[in-house]
Protein backbone atom coordinates (compact mmCIF):
# COMPACT_ATOMS: atom_id res chain seq x y z
CA UNK A 1 0.00 0.00 0.00
CA UNK A 2 2.90 2.15 0.81
CA UNK A 3 4.29 1.98 -2.44
CA UNK A 4 0.67 2.55 -4.50
CA UNK A 5 1.22 5.92 -2.58
CA UNK A 6 4.31 6.33 -3.93
CA UNK A 7 2.97 5.60 -7.31
CA UNK A 8 0.32 8.32 -6.95
CA UNK A 9 2.99 10.44 -5.88
CA UNK A 10 4.39 9.65 -9.17
CA UNK A 11 1.71 10.46 -11.59
CA UNK A 12 0.91 13.56 -10.12
CA UNK A 13 4.74 14.58 -10.72
CA UNK A 14 6.56 12.06 -12.91
CA UNK A 15 9.55 11.42 -11.06
CA UNK A 16 11.50 7.60 -10.20
CA UNK A 17 10.23 6.20 -7.04
CA UNK A 18 13.08 4.72 -5.26
CA UNK A 19 12.62 1.43 -2.89
CA UNK A 20 15.01 0.43 -0.15
CA UNK A 21 13.99 -2.70 2.36
CA UNK A 22 11.86 0.09 4.92
CA UNK A 23 12.41 3.88 3.34
CA UNK A 24 10.61 4.89 0.45
CA UNK A 25 11.82 8.00 -1.23
CA UNK A 26 11.85 10.31 -4.48
CA UNK A 27 13.71 13.20 -5.59
CA UNK A 28 12.94 15.14 -8.81
CA UNK A 29 11.89 18.87 -9.18
CA UNK A 30 9.04 19.22 -6.56
CA UNK A 31 11.56 18.26 -4.03
CA UNK A 32 12.63 15.96 -1.85
CA UNK A 33 9.91 13.56 -0.62
CA UNK A 34 10.67 10.09 1.56
CA UNK A 35 9.13 7.79 4.83
CA UNK A 36 10.70 5.37 6.99
CA UNK A 37 8.14 2.04 7.95
CA UNK A 38 8.60 0.54 11.05
CA UNK A 39 5.45 -2.15 11.49
CA UNK A 40 2.28 0.67 12.15
CA UNK A 41 4.72 4.18 12.40
CA UNK A 42 5.70 6.53 9.67
CA UNK A 43 8.40 8.54 9.86
CA UNK A 44 8.19 11.43 6.42
CA UNK A 45 10.79 13.65 5.47
CA UNK A 46 10.51 16.37 2.87
CA UNK A 47 11.43 19.71 1.09
CA UNK A 48 7.78 20.36 -0.03
CA UNK A 49 4.81 20.10 2.63
CA UNK A 50 2.22 20.13 -0.55
CA UNK A 51 3.91 16.61 -1.14
CA UNK A 52 3.31 15.42 2.59
CA UNK A 53 -0.59 16.60 2.13
CA UNK A 54 -0.57 14.55 -1.15
CA UNK A 55 0.16 11.51 0.85
CA UNK A 56 -1.59 11.77 3.63
CA UNK A 57 -4.86 11.93 1.16
CA UNK A 58 -4.08 9.00 -0.27
CA UNK A 59 -3.59 6.97 3.34
CA UNK A 60 -6.73 8.22 4.74
CA UNK A 61 -8.77 6.50 1.62
CA UNK A 62 -7.42 3.65 3.09
CA UNK A 63 -6.44 3.28 7.14
CA UNK A 64 -7.03 4.99 9.77
CA UNK A 65 -4.44 7.13 11.10
CA UNK A 66 -3.39 9.50 13.62
CA UNK A 67 -1.44 12.97 12.01
CA UNK A 68 1.11 13.63 15.61
CA UNK A 69 2.84 16.86 13.50
CA UNK A 70 6.49 17.30 13.96
CA UNK A 71 8.25 14.65 15.01
CA UNK A 72 9.59 14.10 19.01
CA UNK A 73 9.40 10.28 19.74
CA UNK A 74 9.82 7.97 17.21
CA UNK A 75 11.05 4.57 18.40
CA UNK A 76 12.32 5.56 21.92
CA UNK A 77 14.42 7.91 20.08
CA UNK A 78 13.60 11.28 21.34
CA UNK A 79 13.97 14.54 18.88
CA UNK A 80 14.50 17.53 20.08
CA UNK A 81 14.84 20.50 17.54
CA UNK A 82 15.93 24.72 17.52
CA UNK A 83 16.97 27.11 15.00
CA UNK A 84 20.48 25.67 15.40
CA UNK A 85 19.78 22.18 14.46
CA UNK A 86 18.38 18.77 15.94
CA UNK A 87 19.37 16.85 18.98
CA UNK A 88 18.06 12.95 19.02
CA UNK A 89 18.48 11.24 22.54
CA UNK A 90 17.01 8.27 24.09
CA UNK A 91 16.51 9.51 27.02
CA UNK A 92 13.34 8.19 28.74
CA UNK A 93 15.08 4.71 27.22
CA UNK A 94 17.85 5.20 29.69
CA UNK A 95 16.10 6.17 32.65
CA UNK A 96 13.42 3.16 31.81
CA UNK A 97 16.55 0.76 31.72
CA UNK A 98 17.78 1.81 34.96
CA UNK A 99 14.79 1.53 36.57
CA UNK A 100 14.23 -1.63 35.46
CA UNK A 101 17.44 -2.78 36.61
CA UNK A 102 17.19 -1.25 40.04
CA UNK A 103 19.95 1.37 38.98
CA UNK A 104 17.80 4.39 39.41
CA UNK A 105 19.34 5.70 42.60
CA UNK A 106 23.04 4.73 41.85
CA UNK A 107 25.79 6.99 41.98
CA UNK A 108 27.20 8.30 38.48
CA UNK A 109 30.28 7.06 37.05
CA UNK A 110 32.29 9.86 34.73
CA UNK A 111 33.25 7.22 32.32
CA UNK A 112 31.58 4.02 30.92
CA UNK A 113 34.41 1.79 31.55
CA UNK A 114 37.49 1.76 33.55
CA UNK A 115 40.68 1.93 31.45
CA UNK A 116 42.93 -0.19 33.65
CA UNK A 117 40.16 -2.86 32.98
CA UNK A 118 41.04 -6.03 30.80
CA UNK A 119 38.54 -8.62 29.98
CA UNK A 120 38.90 -12.24 29.24
CA UNK A 121 36.12 -14.97 28.66
CA UNK A 122 37.30 -16.55 31.45
CA UNK A 123 37.65 -13.66 34.04
CA UNK A 124 35.70 -13.81 37.25
CA UNK A 125 33.08 -16.73 38.17
CA UNK A 126 30.30 -17.70 36.20
CA UNK A 127 26.61 -15.78 36.47
CA UNK A 128 24.29 -17.99 38.38
CA UNK A 129 21.25 -16.22 35.97
CA UNK A 130 23.27 -15.50 32.86
CA UNK A 131 19.71 -14.27 31.55
CA UNK A 132 19.43 -10.72 33.10
CA UNK A 133 22.67 -10.49 32.19
CA UNK A 134 22.11 -10.65 28.41
CA UNK A 135 18.61 -9.03 28.65
CA UNK A 136 20.87 -5.68 29.48
CA UNK A 137 23.40 -6.14 26.81
CA UNK A 138 20.60 -6.29 24.25
CA UNK A 139 18.77 -3.30 25.52
CA UNK A 140 22.05 -1.90 25.64
CA UNK A 141 22.97 -2.57 21.84
CA UNK A 142 19.83 -0.80 20.96
CA UNK A 143 21.29 2.43 23.18
CA UNK A 144 24.66 2.73 20.97
CA UNK A 145 22.21 4.07 17.76
CA UNK A 146 22.82 7.66 19.76
CA UNK A 147 25.02 6.77 22.08
CA UNK A 148 28.58 6.40 20.70
CA UNK A 149 30.12 6.75 23.89
CA UNK A 150 29.27 3.45 25.06
CA UNK A 151 29.87 1.35 21.81
CA UNK A 152 33.51 0.11 23.14
CA UNK A 153 32.52 -1.11 26.00
CA UNK A 154 29.03 -2.25 25.16
CA UNK A 155 30.94 -4.19 22.20
CA UNK A 156 33.23 -6.09 24.53
CA UNK A 157 30.44 -7.09 26.61
CA UNK A 158 28.25 -8.42 23.65
CA UNK A 159 31.62 -10.94 23.28
CA UNK A 160 30.08 -12.61 26.69
CA UNK A 161 26.87 -13.43 26.63
CA UNK A 162 27.14 -17.33 26.23
CA UNK A 163 28.95 -17.78 29.50
CA UNK A 164 28.94 -14.09 31.67
CA UNK A 165 31.14 -13.51 34.83
CA UNK A 166 30.75 -12.11 37.84
CA UNK A 167 33.36 -9.36 36.84
CA UNK A 168 31.47 -8.68 32.80
CA UNK A 169 28.25 -8.14 34.77
CA UNK A 170 30.55 -5.58 37.06
CA UNK A 171 31.41 -3.67 34.18
CA UNK A 172 27.82 -3.86 32.78
CA UNK A 173 26.80 -2.11 36.07
CA UNK A 174 29.64 0.80 35.27
CA UNK A 175 27.74 1.56 32.19
CA UNK A 176 24.55 1.97 33.42
CA UNK A 177 26.25 4.11 36.55
CA UNK A 178 27.53 6.45 33.35
CA UNK A 179 24.31 6.19 31.70
CA UNK A 180 22.45 7.65 35.15
CA UNK A 181 24.79 11.03 34.78
CA UNK A 182 24.04 11.39 30.83
CA UNK A 183 20.67 10.34 30.69
CA UNK A 184 19.94 13.46 28.99
CA UNK A 185 23.00 13.54 26.33
CA UNK A 186 23.09 12.95 22.46
CA UNK A 187 23.50 13.79 18.94
CA UNK A 188 23.32 17.31 17.53
CA UNK A 189 23.14 17.83 14.23
CA UNK A 190 23.78 21.40 13.26
CA UNK A 191 21.71 23.14 10.65
CA UNK A 192 24.28 24.99 9.13
CA UNK A 193 26.01 21.62 8.34
CA UNK A 194 28.53 21.66 5.59
CA UNK A 195 28.09 19.28 2.90
CA UNK A 196 31.35 17.79 3.02
CA UNK A 197 32.50 13.68 3.92
CA UNK A 198 35.37 12.84 6.61
CA UNK A 199 35.93 9.64 8.10
CA UNK A 200 38.44 8.64 10.64
CA UNK A 201 39.52 4.91 10.62
CA UNK A 202 41.76 3.29 13.31
CA UNK A 203 42.28 -0.07 14.70
CA UNK A 204 43.50 -1.72 17.74
CA UNK A 205 46.30 -4.65 17.20
CA UNK A 206 45.48 -7.96 18.49
CA UNK A 207 43.26 -6.55 21.10
CA UNK A 208 41.18 -9.50 21.89
CA UNK A 209 42.90 -11.21 24.79
CA UNK A 210 40.98 -14.89 23.79
CA UNK A 211 41.66 -15.01 20.29
CA UNK A 212 44.38 -12.07 19.54
CA UNK A 213 42.18 -10.18 16.87
CA UNK A 214 41.77 -7.14 15.68
CA UNK A 215 39.35 -4.52 16.29
CA UNK A 216 38.09 -2.23 13.15
CA UNK A 217 36.52 0.87 14.31
CA UNK A 218 35.85 3.89 11.94
CA UNK A 219 33.40 6.88 11.93
CA UNK A 220 32.16 9.39 9.73
CA UNK A 221 31.10 12.39 9.22
CA UNK A 222 28.94 14.86 7.32
CA UNK A 223 30.81 18.61 7.84
CA UNK A 224 31.02 18.63 11.83
CA UNK A 225 28.10 15.92 12.38
CA UNK A 226 28.83 12.46 12.96
CA UNK A 227 26.55 10.30 11.14
CA UNK A 228 27.74 6.46 11.00
CA UNK A 229 30.06 4.29 13.29
CA UNK A 230 30.97 0.84 14.01
CA UNK A 231 32.96 -1.01 15.34
CA UNK A 232 34.24 -4.93 14.83
CA UNK A 233 36.29 -7.63 15.55
CA UNK A 234 38.04 -8.31 12.40
CA UNK A 235 37.97 -11.53 11.05
CA UNK A 236 41.36 -12.90 10.65
CA UNK A 237 44.49 -12.57 12.90
CA UNK A 238 46.43 -9.53 11.29
CA UNK A 239 50.53 -10.11 11.38
CA UNK A 240 51.30 -6.34 12.19
CA UNK A 241 49.83 -3.40 13.29
CA UNK A 242 49.91 -2.14 9.36
CA UNK A 243 47.77 -4.40 8.26
CA UNK A 244 45.20 -4.41 11.37
CA UNK A 245 45.17 -0.35 10.19
CA UNK A 246 44.73 -1.12 6.23
CA UNK A 247 42.11 -3.75 6.87
CA UNK A 248 40.41 -0.81 8.95
CA UNK A 249 40.78 1.29 6.22
CA UNK A 250 39.04 -0.99 3.66
CA UNK A 251 36.13 -0.94 6.00
CA UNK A 252 36.27 2.80 5.85
CA UNK A 253 36.16 3.06 2.12
CA UNK A 254 33.59 0.65 1.52
CA UNK A 255 31.70 3.01 4.11
CA UNK A 256 32.67 5.96 2.18
CA UNK A 257 31.33 4.41 -0.73
CA UNK A 258 28.29 3.27 0.10
CA UNK A 259 27.49 6.97 1.48
CA UNK A 260 28.47 8.83 -1.29
CA UNK A 261 25.60 6.86 -3.49
CA UNK A 262 23.02 7.33 -0.59
CA UNK A 263 23.66 10.84 -0.96
CA UNK A 264 23.30 10.91 -4.80
CA UNK A 265 19.76 9.26 -4.59
CA UNK A 266 18.69 12.65 -1.81
CA UNK A 267 19.87 14.41 -4.25
CA UNK A 268 23.42 15.44 -2.50
CA UNK A 269 26.32 15.50 -5.07
CA UNK A 270 29.37 14.75 -3.04
CA UNK A 271 32.23 16.85 -5.13
CA UNK A 272 35.33 17.01 -3.41
CA UNK A 273 37.67 13.65 -2.20
CA UNK A 274 36.97 12.02 1.05
CA UNK A 275 39.87 12.42 3.33
CA UNK A 276 40.08 9.27 5.34
CA UNK A 277 42.26 9.73 8.22
CA UNK A 278 44.75 7.18 9.75
CA UNK A 279 47.25 7.58 12.56
CA UNK A 280 49.48 4.73 10.87
CA UNK A 281 52.12 5.88 8.88
CA UNK A 282 53.02 2.31 7.28
CA UNK A 283 49.14 1.91 6.43
CA UNK A 284 49.01 5.42 4.54
CA UNK A 285 52.11 4.08 2.34
CA UNK A 286 50.78 0.76 1.32
CA UNK A 287 48.29 2.42 -0.15
CA UNK A 288 49.46 5.28 -1.96
CA UNK A 289 52.95 3.97 -2.91
CA UNK A 290 52.42 0.18 -5.04
CA UNK A 291 55.68 -0.49 -4.77
CA UNK A 292 55.36 -1.54 -0.50
CA UNK A 293 52.32 -4.19 -2.11
CA UNK A 294 55.40 -6.46 -2.73
CA UNK A 295 55.26 -6.78 1.27
CA UNK A 296 51.52 -7.17 2.07
CA UNK A 297 50.69 -10.17 -0.55
CA UNK A 298 49.65 -12.13 2.45
CA UNK A 299 47.10 -9.26 2.95
CA UNK A 300 43.72 -10.59 1.35
CA UNK A 301 42.63 -8.90 -2.02
CA UNK A 302 39.72 -7.09 -0.96
CA UNK A 303 41.88 -5.03 1.24
CA UNK A 304 43.50 -3.00 -1.65
CA UNK A 305 39.85 -1.83 -1.94
CA UNK A 306 41.61 1.38 -0.41
CA UNK A 307 44.20 1.72 -2.75
CA UNK A 308 41.33 1.51 -5.99
CA UNK A 309 39.68 3.86 -4.11
CA UNK A 310 42.44 6.36 -3.81
CA UNK A 311 43.10 5.99 -7.64
CA UNK A 312 39.43 6.75 -8.11
CA UNK A 313 39.85 9.69 -6.85
CA UNK A 314 37.11 8.72 -4.08
CA UNK A 315 39.01 9.22 -0.79
CA UNK A 316 42.60 10.82 0.17
CA UNK A 317 44.57 9.20 2.98
CA UNK A 318 45.93 10.91 5.35
CA UNK A 319 47.97 10.89 8.52
CA UNK A 320 46.53 12.47 11.84
CA UNK A 321 48.39 12.66 15.05
CA UNK A 322 47.37 10.38 18.15
CA UNK A 323 45.99 12.99 19.76
CA UNK A 324 43.47 14.05 17.70
CA UNK A 325 42.26 10.53 16.62
CA UNK A 326 38.26 10.53 17.42
CA UNK A 327 38.01 6.98 16.97
CA UNK A 328 39.97 6.56 20.18
CA UNK A 329 37.25 6.69 22.00
CA UNK A 330 35.94 3.36 19.98
CA UNK A 331 38.93 1.82 20.19
CA UNK A 332 40.14 1.64 23.98
CA UNK A 333 38.65 2.71 27.87
CA UNK A 334 40.26 6.14 28.13
CA UNK A 335 40.17 7.89 31.17
CA UNK A 336 37.59 10.80 31.85
CA UNK A 337 39.91 13.90 30.35
CA UNK A 338 40.45 11.78 26.84
CA UNK A 339 37.13 10.94 26.58
CA UNK A 340 34.93 13.99 27.30
CA UNK A 341 37.90 15.56 25.21
CA UNK A 342 36.83 13.11 22.18
CA UNK A 343 32.87 13.77 22.98
CA UNK A 344 33.12 17.14 22.11
CA UNK A 345 34.56 17.02 19.08
CA UNK A 346 31.38 14.27 18.00
CA UNK A 347 28.87 17.30 18.82
CA UNK A 348 27.59 15.35 21.96
CA UNK A 349 25.36 17.42 24.11
CA UNK A 350 22.73 17.05 26.59
CA UNK A 351 19.32 17.67 25.94
CA UNK A 352 19.38 20.09 28.98
CA UNK A 353 21.80 22.54 27.75
CA UNK A 354 20.45 26.11 27.01
CA UNK A 355 20.19 26.84 23.61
Amino acid sequence: MIFEAFRSLERIRSATVYIRPFIFFKNDQAGFFGIVVYVDDILVATSNPEMTEDFKSFLSQHFKFKDLGVPKYFLRVEIARNKKGILISQRKYVMDLLRDTGMLGCKPSAVPMDPLKKLRMDSGKPMEDASKYRRLIGRLLYLCITRPNVTFVVHKLSQYVSNPTDEHWEVAEKVLRYLKGTSGHGLFYSSNCKISLSIFSDADWASCQDTRKSMTWYCLYLGSSLISWKAKKQNTISRSSAEAEYRAMAQATCEVVWSIALLADFGIKVEKVVPLYCDNQSAIYICSNPVFHERTKHIEIDCHTVREGFLEGVVKPLHIRNNLQVTDIFTKALGPMAFHSILNKMNFESLYNPS
